[in-house]
C-alpha cells in the first residue's frame, strides 16, 4: 500500500471511495487528494484497487476487490461482466443508470462550458433485446473461433453464446454463423467482423460478412446463409476504404422500419439508430423541437430517419449525407412516400454549407457521429443565421464542445432532452435545441 502523502505511482494499491460517475463509465475517486480514474466503478463504492498508468493530476486504475458496494449496485444479469466491454453499468439498478447518465451529461457540458441548469427528462429503455444494429467480432477462443465483443479495455474478443443486447433471433444467428466458419479454418484470418440489422419486429434479419478476400474468393462465403436460415439477407464487404463495397449472395440486403407513419428502409451498410423501442420516439421529439413551416437543411441525414418525417410538415427539406449506401436509401424513401418537397445531396457537409443558399426562417438539423461537428461546421452553420438549431448527439463531451462554440456565435440552448437509447452502456443520446440570441 502506498504511504501518506505520496503521490500515486503506477502499480500501487489503496483503498478509495467513489464519488461520482464520468464519461466512458469511469468512477470517480480522491486518494490524498489526487483524482483517481476508476473503471467500472459506481458512485458509492469502497474499492481497493490497483494503479495502473498516470496522467498529468490523476491516475487511471482498475478494481481489485470491492470493499463495500453502492446502495444501488446488483449483481449483473449477464455472465461476461465485467470481462466484456459492451456494458458499463450492467451492475447498476436500471432507475439508477438514467439518473446517472443524466449526471454524467450535466457534467460534461458544465465542464466543456456550455453548463444547463434546466430539467433534462431521460426516456428509458427496456434493458433486453433492445438492439436492431449490432458489429461483432472474430477472434481466437482457445484452439476454436469466437465471435462476440472485445474484452475491456482490450482487442481481446470474448466469445459469446448470447448477447442480452440482441434478441433471441439475433444471437440464433449468430452463433449459427459461427459454427458454419468453425469448420474452415483456412478462412479466419480472412475474417474482420460481423452486421447485423434486424427490422423492429423481428421479420426482417441481414447478416454482412466483413472479410479481407478478393470479391470472387469472398462470393464462396455463400454457405453461410445456408447455415443461418432465419437471414432474409446476407452479403460480404470486401475492400477497404473508399473501395470498399457490399456485395449481396443471399436475399436482399434491407431492413425496414415504420417511424412516425413512414416505411424507411435501410441497408446494412448504412447508419440507422439502434434501439427499437425509442426510435420512433426520438424522432417524434425531433419533430417537436423543429416544429412547422420551417425550411429543413439536414446535415447527417443517412437514410432520413430524422429529416424525412419532418418534410410533411416543413415548406422543404435538403438532407445531405456522404454515404452512398444511406443516399440511396434516403432517395428511396422519399420517392416511395411521395414527399416533392425533399432533395437529398451526396456529399460532405461543408461543400453543401458553402453551395446551398441560406433563407429566413431555416432549421439546420445535425446528428453527427460520436465525434461531433467540429468548430469548421459550427462557424459555417451560424454563419447561415438560422432561426433554430437542433442537435442530435450520441457523446456529451463533444455535444459539450459543439454548444460552447454555438453560444460563441450566438445561439442559446432552450430545451434539452436524452433518450438512453444504449441501457447498461455508458453511452447516451441527448437532443438540444438552440436559437439565436435577440
Amino acid at each position: 500500500m502506498r504511504g501518506e502523502g505520496a503521490s500515486l505511482r503506477a502499480g500501487d494499491v489503496v483503498e478509495v471511495t467513489v464519488e461520482k460517475g464520468v464519461y466512458r463509465g469511469l468512477g470517480l475517486a480522491r486518494h490524498e487528494g489526487q483524482v483517481v480514474f476508476v473503471a467500472r466503478a459506481l458512485p458509492g463504492d469502497r474499492l481497493r484497487v490497483r494503479v495502473e498508468t498516470i496522467g498529468s493530476g490523476y491516475a487511471n486504475a482498475v478494481p481489485e476487490a470491492l470493499l463495500s458496494p453502492a446502495p444501488e449496485r446488483r449483481d449483473s444479469p449477464c455472465p461476461y461482466v465485467p470481462r466484456c466491454g459492451g456494458c458499463a453499468y450492467q451492475e447498476l439498478a436500471y432507475p439508477a443508470q438514467l439518473r446517472l447518465k443524466e449526471a454524467v451529461l450535466r457534467e460534461s457540458l458544465r465542464r466543456a462550458g456550455a453548463p444547463w441548469e434546466g430539467e433534462i427528462p431521460v426516456a428509458g429503455s427496456p434493458e433486453g433485446e433492445w438492439r436492431m444494429r449490432a458489429s461483432l467480432h472474430f477472434g481466437p477462443a482457445g484452439e476454436t473461433l469466437g465471435l462476440g465483443l472485445h474484452e475491456e479495455a482490450t482487442r481481446r474478443v470474448v466469445d459469446l453464446d448470447r448477447c442480452l443486447q440482441l434478441s433471441t433471433r439475433m444471437n440464433g444467428v449468430a452463433r449459427a454463423i459461427r459454427a458454419a466458419l468453425q469448420e474452415r479454418p483456412q478462412l479466419w484470418r480472412h475474417l474482420r467482423g460481423l452486421d447485423l440489422a434486424e427490422s423492429p419486429g423481428g421479420d426482417e434479419l441481414v447478416a454482412a460478412l466483413e472479410t479481407d478476400l478478393p470479391a470472387r474468393e469472398a462470393a464462396t462465403l455463400r454457405f453461410v446463409a445456408d447455415a443461418a436460415p432465419g437471414l432474409t439477407g446476407f452479403g460480404v464487404v470486401v475492400g477497404r476504404g473508399r473501395s470498399e463495397r457490399y456485395l449481396g449472395l443471399h436475399g436482399h440486403p434491407y431492413i425496414r422500419a415504420s417511424i412516425l407513419g413512414l416505411t424507411l428502409r435501410a441497408h446494412v451498410g448504412s447508419f440507422f439508430q439502434a434501439n427499437r423501442f425509442l426510435v420512433e420516439e426520438l424522432a417524434r421529439a425531433v419533430g417537436e423541437a423543429v416544429g412547422s413551416g420551417a425550411n429543413v437543411l439536414d446535415l447527417y441525414a443517412g437514410v432520413g430517419l430524422l429529416s424525412l418525417p419532418l418534410a410533411a410538415r416543413s415548406e422543404r427539406v435538403l438532407a445531405v449525407e456522404v454515404s452512398p449506401l444511406a443516399v440511396e436509401d434516403a432517395k428511396d424513401n422519399a420517392r416511395r412516400a411521395g414527399l416533392h418537397n425533399v432533395r437529398i445531396r451526396q456529399g460532405d457537409v461543408l461543400d453543401v454549407l458553402g453551395a446551398w443558399p441560406a433563407s429566413a426562417g431555416d432549421t439546420v438539423l445535425l446528428d453527427p457521429p460520436r465525434a461531433g461537428a467540429g468548430k469548421e461546421v459550427v462557424r459555417a452553420v451560424a454563419a447561415r443565421r438560422p432561426e433554430r438549431i437542433v442537435y442530435v448527439s450520441c457523446d456529451p463531451p463533444t455535444l459539450g464542445r459543439d454548444l460552447a462554440a454555438f453560444a460563441r456565435e450566438g445561439y442559446d440552448a432552450d430545451l434539452v432532452r436524452a433518450f438512453d437509447l444504449f441501457p447498461d452502456t455508458f453511452h447516451l443520446e441527448t437532443l438540444v435545441r438552440l436559437k439565436r440570441r435577440e
